[in-house]
Parts: C-alpha cells; structure tokens; sequence
C-alpha cells in the first residue's frame, strides 16, 4: 500500500476564537493521546491564566505569548492515532496577522477541518482560510459547527451555517463536505456522539476524519518526479542522486528525463532509507538512486517520468503575498522552487482576487493577504508542473532579497475556480 494512504494530513482553518484550538484538545485528550505530565503541564497553565482547571486551546498553543494573547500565532503540528488511522493535525492560527502561518499548515493538507461558530456563520477571514485552502489543492472539508450549546442545540442555526458553508465550498471546487453540530468545550460530538442532537444522524468529528481520503497531497498520478536535493559519492567511485520520490512511484529499469538538460536515462538502481535496495520507491518515500548513464546532475536539477513537465523562465501564477510592503510590477525577489533557488521578476499584475466574491478584480499591486494573479521571469529554467497536477513541482515561494522574509507562496497557474 501507498505509504502516504494510511497517513491524514488535516489543516484546521477558521477565524479567531471560533474554537480550532479547543477543538484540537478535545480530540487529543478525549482520545488519549496525551501523556500524565503534558496533562498536568495544560492544568498548571489553565490555572495560572485563571481559566478553571483545564483550557483545552492550551494543548496545542505552546508559546507564552499564545497563552497569554488567547490566541494561535504559530503552527503548531500534533500526531495521533486511533485503531483506525494515523493523523498529522495542523493547528493553523485564525488571526488575520498571521495567514501566511495558516498557509503553510495547509500546504501538504490532505483535509481542512473548518470551524465556524454557529452564531456568527462564516466570517470574512474563514472565507479567506477556504479559498487558501481550496488554492493549495486540499479538496475535503470536514466542518464543525461549533458552539451549539450557545443556541440551545438549534438545528435551524446548524442547517443556517450548512447552507452558508456548501454555498462557498461549492465554489471553490471543492468534493467532499461533511458538516458536524459540535460543542468543542463540553465534548458534544467530537469523539463521543452527543444526547443534545438527537436530530443529527451524522458522524461525529473523529468518525468523519477516520473515513476521510488521505493522501491527496502526494498527486500519485502525472508521472514520477525526483527533485534532486544532494548528490551523494559513493565508496569505490560513482554518484547516485537523493530526494523525495512525488508524482508518482519510481521503478528500477524506469526511463526518465535529467530536467531542465533533457538527458534521457534509466534508474539502475535505488537505495531507500530504511529498506536498503529495492525495486521501487513509492510516492513520499525519501531515497537516492543512480542512473545508468554519466550525467553532471546536480541539485536544483530533476528526474521525471513522462508525461513531462515543462522546462520555463516563464511562469502564470497564483500568488498569496504576505509581504508587509505591496507586490507591484517590477518587484525583484528570489524565487526557490523545489530544491532549486533562482532571482525572479513581477513582470505583470493581472488582478486580484475579491475572497467575497471570488471574482478576479483589477489593480497595481498586491497587500498583505492579497490573492492575486501575476506573470514572473527568472534567471534560471525552472521544471513546472501545473499546480494542479502535482502539489510539488507545482508550487513555490517568494523570497525578500534584503530581509530573507518569505513573503508569498505561489502555485503555478490559475486556480480552477477563479
């Protein structure tokens, strides 16, 4: 089996204060996932903020100034299992200072699990969370309509939200939508099915994650690519080439393409981290091989089965700018796409998108937070797929070339909805 299949990856997005972080915690303790001293490290916390004995939001908000401010600033990444499945769960920050965080919880996403409070619907940064979401290529939503204990358990509000939520999400494309009345402070219908709702017939929280699709981040389906990150000299002479396998599964024999070079060779033989030797190297594995021809590979180069992706100083893109100064037209940067570095120019603005409306608007420059479409150039060719086609190969980020800040994260070309 695909070793990224058994694995979910989940993003959760949402505004502030909407209850992500609670809602995290609640998985994880009434899960068990947490050990007696990391426990007691949350009470301890809980009581000396003087929020009652336990803050669930504290699980996952580890910095001082997080506990301090009541709210998430950083990522912070949380494992657990059930005797079903495995998780990565991604604890995206809701406030809108820090969307360019949230952006990188979502990137390798198989799922967003969105939580909206029932009383206030979707609110503009919500909005704002989803259309990043659906851009990154995360097609699955599994949303908690939370705080129903606020509207007496109302199924007319929870259905309010639903038909808010299926609206936007079926604008943005995205497939798979399930919608779950919780109350993450009291536990109703997180883990635990809830007495409350006896008008809900649905799965609770975990149910829905633990039948979800994984492994869409990996894209197994446009051929095989290998970014080549270290050129590794082996004893007795020889070179072989390490990265990660994406795309789809590497075989030994496999004809493949030495890119941007065109250099046509095969995979001789492939050596995996754990495993040793072996015949093949699925999706997400890290591994190194060599090539049955001399070439002068190098890293930033890449090894690609067909169909080929394309070779470009070029690109059309989707850009979310984090950049406190704006995007304009002419802006220089530094461009770093898999595992290769190159200055980049903004060689045209073709407008910016309305996360409202999601029509495409136009303007001059790009604001922090700002989703736009724009034309780049760089010194170097680049090896692109469309974003849509391969998550890896597909994306990069923009680099400040004074402040070495990353302030955009790009996906190469125009996101399906807009």
């Amino acid at each position: 089996m695909d070793l990224t299949t058994d694995i979910l990856r989940l993003a959760t997005v949402g505004s502030v204060d909407d209850g992500k972080s609670t809602l995290i915690g609640r998985l994880l303790v009434d899960t068990r996932q947490l050990f007696d001293d990391q426990l007691d490290a949350v009470v301890n916390a809980s009581e000396r903020r003087g929020v009652g004995d336990l803050d669930l939001s504290f699980v996952t908000d580890g910095l001082r100034a997080e506990r301090e401010q009541g709210i998430t600033i950083d990522v912070a990444y949380r494992y657990a299992s059930t005797p079903r499945r495995k998780f990565i769960i991604a604890d995206c920050p809701g406030h809108v200072q820090y969307t360019r965080n949230m952006a990188t919880g979502a990137s390798t996403a198989d799922l967003a699990l969105v939580v909206v409070d029932v009383a206030h619907g979707l609110k503009e940064q919500t909005r704002r969370h989803l259309c990043i979401a659906a851009l990154l290529g995360v097609r699955g939503l599994v949303v908690a309509v939370n705080k129903m204990d606020a509207v007496h358990w109302s199924p007319a509000a929870f259905q309010s939200v639903v038909d808010e939520v299926e609206t936007v999400a079926g604008e943005l494309g995205f497939d798979a939508i399930t919608c779950v009345p919780t109350s993450a402070l009291l536990g109703d219908n997180v883990v635990d099915a809830s007495d409350h709702t006896p008008w809900y017939a649905g799965p609770t929280v975990l149910e829905a994650l633990e039948t979800s699709d994984a492994g869409a981040w990996s894209n197994a389906s446009n051929g095989a690519r290998l970014p080549i990150q270290w050129v590794l000299r082996q004893p007795g002479g020889g070179r072989t080439y390490a990265g990660m396998v994406n795309g789809d599964a590497l075989h030994e024999g496999d004809l493949v393409t030495l890119l941007p070079a065109g250099i046509e060779t095969t995979i001789s033989a492939l050596n995996t981290l754990h495993n040793g030797p072996g015949a093949d190297a699925p999706v997400g594995l890290s591994i190194d091989v060599a090539l049955g021809d001399e070439t002068d590979a190098g890293r930033g180069d890449l090894l690609a089965g067909a169909p080929l992706p394309r070779v470009t100083r070029e690109i059309a893109a989707t850009v979310c700018w984090f950049g406190e100064r704006p995007l304009t037209t002419g802006s220089r940067l530094r461009l770093k796409h898999t595992t290769r570095v190159t200055p980049a120019r903004i060689v045209g603005l073709d407008g910016v998108v309305d996360v409202a409306t999601l029509s495409v608007d136009e303007g001059d420059e790009l604001r922090t937070n700002d989703i736009g479409l724009v034309q780049l150039q760089t010194a170097d060719p680049l090896v692109v797929d469309d974003y849509r086609d391969n998550r890896v190969t597909g994306s990069f980020v923009l680099i400040d070339e004074v402040t070495n800040a990353t302030v955009a994260a790009g996906m190469v070309g125009r996101a399906t909805f807009l």
